[in-house]
């Protein structure tokens, strides 16, 4: 089968949606599949073509950007070439130019599915509620042109106001998580560079130094926790510095955090390759995902962590929560609650041996592999219904 999955932003970008895309591509590649990702230049060093672990990467050159968004005069064009070379396409969204590729995937008869990682909620402002009003009118109209839209749970799905429209169309698929394996050597390299003094409990986040993420929540917390844990220690593994769109945020919390930092409570790891992500979470005592509204929709990083045997502190949302309630690996915090959040904090670095669950378990659930099956079995059913006949693809 030939498939192309779409999205704004791809490899070398980190970000949950492109690494959901990025392991969902590479899985699919595996099983024998051909897979084509069309997604923007948005950097100008970036090779309009290359292929990246058997992926096909096709990069459309970027005039400008808007906010997050990117402008891509040629998109239409490539798109049209794509989706007729490719027998179902697969869109991420948010994703502006969604649209217009769903309407040329009914229109050419290709099985079209959306995969939906999240709601769009850009931070205040006059252009801001422009843009989030563009992007949403062009993501009801990419689901109304496309055959299927994938959701991670049926708790987001459930809460969502995009999603619940149409609950006709959608499919429930977990996400794909996988990490390499770390060594013992490597865990300790990563600890005896960012925790030399070997401060114990360490506290973990990972994700864009972004406001949604909650990470003032987060610092509004560490006080309370220091009262019980006087030798705590925050690792922040993630972009903290020129994330887009974040300038006035970052300039918000980072000298809370820098004090922090500067008294040995808090460290700036930066971007970790996939490597050193395997090695970060047997560093931990527990990870926190503080995350502040429905633009984080589930937290792939609470599923890392926990394959890992860490416990997890997450917010009580919709779809963010299921990792804690699936596994019984950790506590839920109320939103936005620093004293919610220490406590929960708290309860886990007291107690340990309540929230072991089965790593093993959690790897077979969540294996690349069984993320691409389901979406395969997905695009034979649609072929099926299209074509009016029996499905010939073995997934």
């Amino acid at each position: 089968m030939k498939i192309l999955i779409a999205l704004t932003y791809y490899r070398p970008h980190t970000s949950g949606l492109t690494i959901y895309a990025e392991r969902l591509a590479r899985a699919l590649v595996q099983l024998g599949h051909s897979v084509t990702v069309l997604t923007s230049q948005y950097d100008k060093t970036l090779p309009r073509q290359e292929v990246m672990d058997g992926v096909q990467v096709v990069r459309v050159p970027v005039l400008m950007r808007v906010s997050k968004g990117v402008i891509q005069p040629t998109l239409g064009i490539e798109a049209t070439r794509q989706i007729l070379a490719h027998d179902v396409v697969n869109l991420h969204l948010p994703q502006f130019d969604a649209a217009g590729m769903a309407l040329r995937g009914r229109l050419f008869r290709r099985p079209t599915v959306i995969t939906y990682h999240c709601d769009v909620k850009l931070p205040p402002g006059w252009f801001n509620r422009v843009a989030n009003f563009a992007v949403h009118v062009m993501d009801h109209l990419a689901a109304t042109f496309a055959h299927q839209i994938v959701t991670y749970t049926q708790d987001y799905a459930d809460h969502s106001p995009y999603l619940r429209r149409y609950r006709h169309k959608l499919t429930t698929i977990l996400p794909p998580v996988t990490l390499p394996p770390a060594t013992p050597e490597a865990i300790r390299a990563l600890r005896e560079r960012f925790n030399p003094q070997g401060r114990r409990p360490v506290i973990g986040m990972a994700a864009r130094l972004a406001a949604e993420k909650g990470v003032d929540v987060l610092l509004r917390a560490l006080p309370r926790i220091l009262e019980v844990f006087p030798n705590a220690l925050v690792w922040y593994a993630g972009p903290y510095e020129n994330v887009l769109g974040e300038e006035a945020y970052r300039e918000q919390v980072l000298p809370i955090a820098r004090q922090f930092e500067a008294q040995g409570h808090w460290r700036f790891l930066g971007l970790l390759s996939p490597e050193e992500m395997a090695a970060f979470y047997p560093n931990l005592d527990v990870l926190v995902l503080p995350s502040l509204n429905s633009t984080e929709s589930f937290g792939l990083v609470q599923i890392e962590a926990m394959m890992n045997g860490v416990p997890v502190v997450a917010s009580n949302l919709p779809g963010v929560r299921q990792p804690v309630r699936m596994t019984g690996m950790g506590e839920i915090a109320e939103v936005g609650d620093p004293e919610s959040l220490a406590q929960a904090v708290i309860r886990v670095l007291q107690h340990p041996e309540r929230y072991r669950g089965d790593p093993e378990e959690i790897r077979r659930r969540f294996a690349p592999e069984n993320t691409a099956r389901a979406y395969l079995q997905l695009f034979e059913r649609l072929q099926q219904a299209l074509r009016g006949g029996p499905s010939t693809v073995n997934p």
